[in-house]
């Protein structure tokens, strides 16, 4: 491999080799054995292959060693042992008993660390030294690389597509499989249900041939004799594994109500023990997959369906779910576990028809144009779905937390799902599950496409905190799921952006006046500048860096590896100022242009990227060119970076910190002009917003300061619905040229004005 790491260290390898080979759809077939705490089954892995993945980082430079064969040398073959039919198939998918095919296994020869190294005598191959080269260029053997770790891989083969009955429909070359491949990789998104089909079907095909595999630490690294490019590498792979109960991308555990589940708890390495996979954000794939468990269980995924049990035989139930929407392998997600639906009480007849759903079979897509995205089934081109406020909900829960579900929980969901639609539009996703995860689950939340997971901490006491949470996981539908960042170092765009729309999102949800709502977005603003402020003085100062690659985001190296920096500290998981300083630097950046400007820009921003990943500057320059030149004030790209994005701390005198020194300012008896003049002209104090420029108002009467009294009538003009208090400050100093200004400001502004203000204003001049 490419990448060496340094144990001391506490990054996180990304060991794809994405640049030359993509992960286009998964097939799991799996049973959940809670006995043994196992997951184990199979997964068949859909390729595309080419040089046009390196496309976005073509232009970067080499940031990892280079790759070393010797690092890629398989394990000496053990002892042979010979094949024996195995009594369990390798699949028995419901609903594709049209072609079921029962697959041979092999015995277990797995190691100490439980995996299975393929013997070369089973297969025909000579036991001679081999190396291999993960590129698609030279003479030595292409080696695929998958993120993998804590499974016992048991069997690697190439997958028959060409021996699927009518397979030959839809495929100008039936004989040769990876052209099968290509072609159904290919198919238009208005035969997304075709295609779904025959990967089922494909993927329930017979093997044709046993591939050489070796695992280590962090990935699965397969190869196939004689075969040394991407292109001619098999491009349908079945592979058999079984997760392990200590692995780290699940936890086996009880709820609340003492009843076993399972879980992904979106744990630092992500889904790389629960299936091998391409890590790496760039590798967005589509999946579908069929869970087996006992039948007193529920079966929860990340999928656009809601599932249904099917059951196999007595005790025994199966489930299924799919995507259609390309995604990265991390926002997968499964809860296996005797959950209750919370229903409510009483069904309102216009709530459903409200939250009718509209699947991707019945919706009318216009596919050419609109959308900057590879081809989906995309929402976004639905007039039907752009319009639908409320998206159908289920809550599942542990059966003692029914009654606090539906007293809490249940009643938030449609106005806090409106709420998002009314600010950002759209909703990415056809459906929302919402689960109560048991009581050891390390965080308050977690939003995946299609699932939130929500801690039982957000049941109790009012309905705040509950709706405050909620609305920040629906506004992660869209930034960080919808719109993913391309560097997992860049966690601010997907967790800057749910905490600054989680105070919008929860003030419209509450139907809160423009004040309270204010008056709310200040109090939550202030609590999280103490926080931050904590964060700061607490923290190594190398993780509060909110772009820690700098000039280097976003590229990898040749093969398509990287590192995740900091991605395995521990204390980074309790660490919020990817929230904090990105909620700042946003909160900042609305003040800049104004909401209705700002929020405007946004449903804009996420119009033309959804469906797509991003880096910061992909942001920071759309936003940009929003701004008419003359309100940008020296604001840049290369500024933000600076100041916010690639220091550490705090960037100094945001506007509430401003706000807060005027404030400590007015507290002074006297201040010189010089001291005003220098304080206006260090901090462009007549170009920031209403709430800075009404404190330098205040500050400017108090002290008499007559060179800015054009910004103090300025004022009382523009920001009508501030300046009333204003008027009082003019009339108590009992300074003549103050009152003068006061009623001239009010003479030219009265008509304009609200009845009720220009009323009080009235009692206070005359």
């Amino acid at each position: 491999m490419d990448i060496k790491l340094d144990p001391s260290r506490d990054d996180l390898p990304l060991m794809a080799n994405t640049s030359h080979i993509l992960v286009k759809h998964y097939v799991l077939d799996l049973d959940v054995d809670f006995e043994s705490q196992i997951i184990e089954g199979t997964i068949v892995l859909f390729f595309e292959s080419g040089n046009k993945f390196k496309k976005q980082s073509s232009s970067t430079e080499e940031t990892y060693p280079s790759e070393s064969n010797e690092a890629c040398k398989f394990r000496m073959p053990e002892p042979c042992h010979i094949p024996v039919t195995n009594t369990r198939t390798v699949s028995s998918k419901v609903g594709y008993n049209d072609f079921v095919i029962c697959g041979k296994g092999e015995k277990d020869t797995s190691g100490k660390d439980g995996n299975h190294d393929n013997q070369e005598q089973a297969s025909g191959i000579s036991s001679s030294k081999y190396c291999c080269d993960t590129g698609n260029h030279g003479s030595e053997d292409f080696l695929l690389v998958l993120d993998c770790c804590d499974l016992s891989v048991l069997k690697v083969e190439e997958v028959d597509v060409a021996a699927v009955p009518g397979i030959e429909k839809f495929t100008r070359s039936p004989k040769l499989r990876n052209q099968i491949v290509r072609e159904l990789v290919a198919l238009p998104a208005d035969r997304w249900r075709e295609q779904l089909d025959y990967y089922a079907r494909c993927s329930q095909a017979p093997g044709c041939g046993e591939l050489l595999f070796d695992i280590d630490t962090w990935s699965l690294q397969i190869r196939k004799t004689g075969v040394q490019t991407a292109t001619d590498f098999p491009h349908a792979i079945r592979i058999q594994y079984t997760t392990k109960p200590q692995g780290r991308s699940v936890t086996w555990t009880s709820d609340q109500s003492g009843r076993p589940c399972v879980y992904t708890m979106g744990s630092p390495i992500n889904n790389r023990a629960l299936f091998p996979c391409q890590e790496p954000p760039v590798a967005m794939s589509t999946w579908q997959a069929t869970v087996r468990t006992a039948a007193s269980f529920v079966v929860l995924m990340s999928g656009e369906n809601s599932a249904k049990p099917t059951q196999l035989r007595e005790g025994c139930s199966s489930w299924h779910y799919y995507v259609t929407m390309p995604m990265p392998a991390s926002t997968f997600t499964i809860a296996v576990g005797s959950w209750t639906e919370v229903k409510p009480e009483i069904c309102s007849s216009n709530d459903l028809a409200t939250e009718r759903s509209f699947s991707p079979f019945e919706a009318d897509f216009r596919y050419v144009g609109g959308c900057g995205h590879m081809e989906y089934p995309c929402r976004f081109q639905n007039a039907s779905a752009t319009t639908q406020e409320i998206i159908p909900h289920r809550v599942f829960a542990p059966v003692c937390l029914k009654g606090a579900c539906q007293e809490t929980l249940l009643p938030l969901i449609p106005p806090c799902l409106s709420a998002a639609h009314s600010v950002l539009g759209t909703h990415p996703f056809s459906r929302l599950d919402v689960l109560i995860v048991p009581a050891n689950f390390p965080s308050l939340g977690m939003a995946s496409p299609h699932l939130v997971f929500l801690s039982q901490s957000t049941l109790t006491g009012m309905s705040q905190f509950c709706g405050t949470r909620l609305c920040h996981e629906i506004a992660h539908a869209w930034f960080g799921l919808a719109i993913g960042a391309r560097d997992w170092t860049e966690e601010w765009l997907s967790e800057g952006f749910a905490t600054h729309l989680e105070d919008v999102f929860w003030a419209k949800a509450q139907q809160l006046a423009p004040h309270e709502a204010q008056e709310q977005r200040e109090l939550r603003a202030c609590l999280r500048w103490r926080r931050l402020q904590d964060e700061v003085r607490n923290s190594p100062e190398d993780m509060q860096v909110l772009r820690p690659n700098k000039e280097k985001t976003g590229h990898v190296s040749d093969s398509g590896s990287s590192v995740i920096k900091h991605g395995l500290n521990p204390d980074k998981v309790f660490m919020q100022v990817h929230y904090l300083k990105g909620y700042f630097l946003l909160r900042f950046l609305a003040r800049r242009l104004g909401d209705d400007t700002y929020f405007s820009f946004l449903r804009k921003f996420v119009h033309t990227f959804h469906g797509q990943l991003i880096l910061s500057q992909d942001f920071l320059q759309m936003l940009l060119e929003s701004i008419p030149e003359e309100r940008r004030l020296e604001l840049s790209v290369e500024n933000i970076f600076q100041d916010w994005l690639e220091s550490s701390g705090i960037p100094q005198l945001l506007p509430d910190q401003l706000v807060l020194l005027l404030e400590h300012l007015l507290e002074q008896r006297t201040m010189n002009p010089r001291t005003l003049q220098r304080l206006e002209r260090t901090y462009h104090l007549s170009e920031q917003d209403a709430e800075v420029r009404h404190r330098w108002c205040e500050l400017v009467v108090k002290h008499k300061y007559t060179e800015a009294y054009r910004n103090v009538e300025r004022f009382l003009q523009e920001d009508q619905a501030m300046g009333i208090y204003l008027y009082g400050e003019l009339m108590v100093s009992e300074d003549a040229r103050q009152q003068h200004l006061a009623r001239r400001c009010f003479e030219l502004s009265k008509e304009q004005m609200d009845r009720s203000s220009a009323e009080v204003v009235a009692e206070m001049l005359y």
